[in-house]
């Protein structure tokens, strides 16, 4: 796996084409945006999703699907909600058997589907495997320490990945669980835009410290009637990411919530970015299909509530509060 096809030209597709080349691997990004491809290939820096970092002169860059599709590893980092079109548009392209990393933290929209279904659907007949943990993209493009998850069944797949992108500052931990990879990454969003919306409020450290462990206990629960592992949400996919997610200031989710806290429009805020707050679909996407498995989500039906559809902030704080009580359990019921 000595050349590596990058999916996705955004912050974290851009900082994962730095962490790969740093491994010594030779790295093509695909980007849909004219201007990204310009920018890396010219000016080594993409200055529309992550400004301020340079890039490797070797990171090259290309609007060509199918020449990042000749590559012996693809790492797919799009927004989550666009995973299967892209999938589909690599399908032609890619060779059967070459290996694809999920990178992309989500549920998708309609269908509740889990990034590894959407993949299967759009391009079948590979392993999924799963890239997750607590990241902010910045970081890993300076090459600040970091630690991650990479999630398969297949281990001979998982430690050939590793083996391509593993190194000091980089450090990937196999696991056999990516069904708890991608949730623990998936949820992580939703809690997070619930512990903003909490600061955004002043409502406290207790509060925060409240949502973010009954979250990971929503989180496990909904895991585990997955068919997922509960050592998987006490590692770095799991409680790992939750916690940078909900407690760090470079976190997207969390200054969402932060903003819509302070009493902010929503639309407003959304008009300012050119990033991706993931957990808005997520809320939507985990309550269709956790109602189908009869799974009780009560922090991400208020997250959904607020972002989409338009609730009062503080009734629905206090009717969380209200929430009769219960005995205290790792996935006990909210």
């Amino acid at each position: 796996m000595q050349r590596i096809g990058i999916i996705g030209g955004g912050a974290w597709g851009t900082a994962l084409a730095a962490a790969a080349r740093r491994a010594g691997r030779d790295v093509l990004l695909w980007a849909r945006e004219s201007a990204v491809v310009e920018a890396i290939n010219a000016r080594h820096a993409n200055p529309m999703f992550l400004p301020g970092v340079d890039l490797d002169p070797a990171i090259r860059a290309t609007g060509d699907l199918a020449e990042a599709a000749a590559r012996e590893l693809l790492l797919l980092v799009v927004p989550a909600q666009h995973l299967r079109e892209t999938a589909a548009k690599l399908a032609p392209h890619a060779a059967p058997d070459t290996p694809v990393a999920i990178c992309a933290k989500g549920i998708e929209q309609g269908t509740g589907a889990l990034m590894s279904e959407a993949l299967a659907d759009a391009l079948p007949g590979r392993p999924p495997a799963v890239l997750s943990g607590p990241t902010f993209a910045a970081e890993v493009a300076r090459g600040l320490p970091t630690a991650l998850t990479l999630a398969s069944a297949d281990p001979v797949l998982g430690e050939r990945i590793v083996g391509a992108l593993h190194d000091p500052y980089f450090r990937l931990y196999r696991s056999d669980d990516p069904v708890g990879a991608q949730i623990g990454g998936a949820l992580k969003n939703v809690i997070a835009i619930a512990c903003g919306i909490s600061d955004g409020r002043r409502l406290g450290d207790n509060a925060r410290a409240a949502l973010l462990t009954r979250g990971a206990s929503e989180t496990t629960r909904f895991a585990l009637a997955l068919g997922a592992k509960p050592e998987t949400m006490m590692g770095l996919a799991g409680i790992g990411d939750l916690a940078l997610t909900c407690m760090g200031a470079q976190s997207r989710n969390r200054s969402l919530g932060f903003e819509l806290g302070e009493g902010r429009a929503l639309a407003d805020i959304l008009e300012e970015r050119n990033s991706v707050a993931e957990g808005m679909w997520t809320a939507a996407s985990v309550l269709e299909r956790a109602a189908r498995l009869g799974v009780e989500m009560p922090i991400a039906e208020a997250v959904d509530a607020i972002v989409n559809a338009g609730a009062d902030i503080d009734e629905t704080i206090r009717a969380l509060l209200s929430r009769p009580a219960a005995a205290e359990a790792p996935w006990a019921r909210g």
